[in-house]
C-alpha cells in the first residue's frame, strides 16, 4: 500500500506517523513545498514578539527524524495536478525546476491554507507581511525589532492579528489595529469580545473597527499610508491578518467537490467524493458536533492533527470517524484571556436554534485570596433539551482553561442544571466554593 500525503505540517505528519505506526511495511511519501516539517504554526506570533527566541523550539519534529520511521521525505516539492481517474499526481521539484509524475494507492490531501493577500494597491510594497510559516516570522522579527520601526498597522482582528497586536505592543511599538467589522475577534459575541478589545487599549492598542481599508500608499521603501474609507495611518510595518484560503487550486481540473472558498468537502471519514482520496486541515471542512453538519471551515490547529492521525488510522483500515468537532479556542490577549466552544448566540440564530443564553460575572477565585479578578461566562443552551449548545468565556488567569470543562460538558450532552452541581474542585488559590462555571449554570433560568 501506497499512500502519498501532500503537506508536510500538521495534519500530514500526523497522518503519516500514524500510518507508520499502524502499518509499518507500508509506503508513505509525502510532498512539501516549504523547507520545514512539522511545526508549531500557532507559536509564529510570540516568535515575531521575541517571547520564543528559538525558532527551532516551534519545529515538532525534523525531516531526518521522519526518514528515520521510513517515510520518504520530499521537501521544497508543490504537486501542481492531481489525475484521480489514474490515480496520480504531478509534482514540481522547485529546487530543480522539473517535474515529474507519481502514483499512489490512497491519497491524503493535506495542504493547509495560506493568508489571503487582497488586491489593494501598494500591497507588494516590501513592509506589507503576512504570517503563516516561521520563513514569514524571521522575516517579520528582522523588521519589526528594529528600533527604527515605530508604527505597526495590522489589518484583521482574527486570531493572528490580535495575537501580533500584543507582540507589537511588547515590543514597544505604537499600534493600530483595523478591522473592517464592528468588532474584533468575530468568532465571539460582541458583548464577550469588547471586553478584549478594552484591553488592548489599555495597554496602548489603537482599535479601528468598523473601517475598510481602500490603499497602501508608497511614501519611501520603508513607509506607507494605509488609506481607509475613514482615515489614513503611517506605517513602518503593515501585517495583513484578514483571513485564510485553502491551498486547493492544484484540484482544479478534478471532480473533487470543494466547498465555496476552496475547502475540499469531507465526510466525518474523511472521506471526499472520489475513492481512495482523503483530506484533512486547514484545506478541508469539518464536520460540528453541535450544528450537525460538514458545512464549516474552522482551520485550527486542534483540528487539523486530530483529522490527520484519525485519517492515517481510517487508511490503515480503521473504522473511525470525526464527529467531535466544536470548534474550541483560546487566546490570550495582554493580561486577559478569551475563550469559546460551540456556537455563539449569532451562530444559533443562524442555525434556527431555539436557544436560550444567560451571561454572569464572578471571580476566578475565593475573593480572601490575594488578586481576586472577575470571569465573564457567557451560556447558550437549547431551550428544550437545556444541554450546552456554546460557552464563552473572557477574563484573567483560569479563563481560558476552564472551556475545556463546557467542551467535555457539550460533547457528552450534559445539561445545564446537571452542570450546577458537578463536584468541581476547590481551593482559595484557583476557585470560589461555588466556581464561575457552577454560577454561570445556575443562572440559567
Amino acid at each position: 500500500m501506497k499512500t502519498i500525503i501532500i503537506g508536510g505540517v500538521a495534519a500530514g505528519m500526523s497522518a503519516a506517523s500514524k500510518i507508520r505506526r499502524m502499518r509499518y511495511d507500508s509506503e508513505v511519501v509525502i510532498y512539501e513545498k516549504g523547507g520545514i516539517l512539522s511545526y508549531g504554526a500557532c507559536g509564529l506570533p510570540y516568535f515575531v514578539g521575541n517571547e520564543i527566541v528559538d525558532e527551532n523550539k516551534m519545529i515538532i519534529r525534523t525531516k531526518s527524524q521522519f526518514e528515520k520511521m521510513g517515510m520518504g521525505i520530499h521537501l521544497y516539492h508543490e504537486v501542481i495536478s492531481v489525475n484521480e481517474n489514474e490515480k496520480t499526481i504531478t509534482v514540481k521539484d522547485l529546487t530543480k525546476g522539473i517535474t515529474f509524475v507519481d502514483h499512489y494507492d490512497n491519497l491524503l490531501i493535506a495542504s493547509g491554507a495560506s493568508p489571503i493577500i487582497p488586491d489593494w494597491e501598494g500591497i507588494g510594497h516590501p513592509i506589507v507581511k503576512t504570517l503563516s510559516t516561521i520563513e514569514d516570522g524571521r522575516d517579520i522579527k528582522s523588521i519589526i525589532m528594529s528600533k527604527e520601526v515605530e508604527n505597526v498597522v495590522i489589518i484583521g482582528a482574527g486570531f493572528i492579528g490580535v495575537e501580533l497586536v500584543e507582540a507589537a505592543l511588547g515590543l514597544e511599538k505604537k499600534v493600530t489595529l483595523i478591522e473592517f467589522k464592528n468588532q474584533i475577534l468575530p468568532h465571539l459575541d460582541k458583548e464577550m469580545a469588547y471586553e478584549l478589545e478594552n484591553e488592548l487599549k489599555k495597554n496602548g492598542a489603537s482599535i479601528k473597527c468598523n473601517e475598510r481599508v481602500e490603499q497602501l500608499e508608497e511614501i519611501n521603501d520603508r513607509q506607507v499610508y494605509v488609506h481607509t474609507d475613514k482615515n489614513q495611518y503611517l506605517a513602518d510595518l503593515v501585517l495583513v491578518c484578514i483571513g485564510v484560503r485553502p491551498n486547493t487550486g492544484f484540484l482544479d481540473h478534478t471532480e473533487i467537490k470543494r466547498a465555496k472558498n476552496g475547502a475540499v468537502i469531507i465526510t466525518p471519514e474523511m472521506k471526499t467524493n472520489i475513492r481512495d482520496v482523503y483530506a484533512a486541515g486547514d484545506c478541508a471542512t469539518v464536520y460540528h458536533q453541535v450544528k450537525k453538519h460538514s458545512n464549516n471551515y474552522i482551520p485550527l490547529g486542534t483540528n487539523a492533527n486530530k483529522q490527520g492521525k484519525m485519517t492515517g488510522a481510517i487508511i490503515c483500515g480503521e473504522k473511525a470517524s470525526f464527529t467531535q468537532a466544536l470548534g474550541t479556542s483560546m487566546i490570550k490577549v495582554c493580561n486577559m484571556e478569551g475563550a469559546k466552544t460551540g456556537i455563539s448566540e449569532e451562530e444559533a440564530i443562524l442555525e434556527n436554534f431555539s436557544y436560550k443564553t444567560v451571561t454572569i460575572t464572578a471571580l476566578n477565585h475565593a475573593p480572601y485570596y490575594p488578586n481576586p479578578q472577575p470571569i465573564k461566562i457567557k451560556l447558550v443552551i437549547d431551550e428544550k433539551t437545556r444541554t450546552i449548545l456554546g460557552a464563552q468565556g473572557v477574563g484573567y488567569a483560569g479563563t481560558a482553561l476552564r472551556i475545556n470543562t463546557f467542551a467535555l460538558a457539550i460533547h457528552t450532552k450534559i445539561t445545564v442544571d446537571e452542570m450546577g452541581w458537578v463536584d468541581f474542585g476547590y481551593a482559595p488559590p484557583f476557585s470560589a466554593v461555588w466556581d464561575a462555571m457552577h454560577v454561570a449554570c445556575n443562572a440559567m433560568k
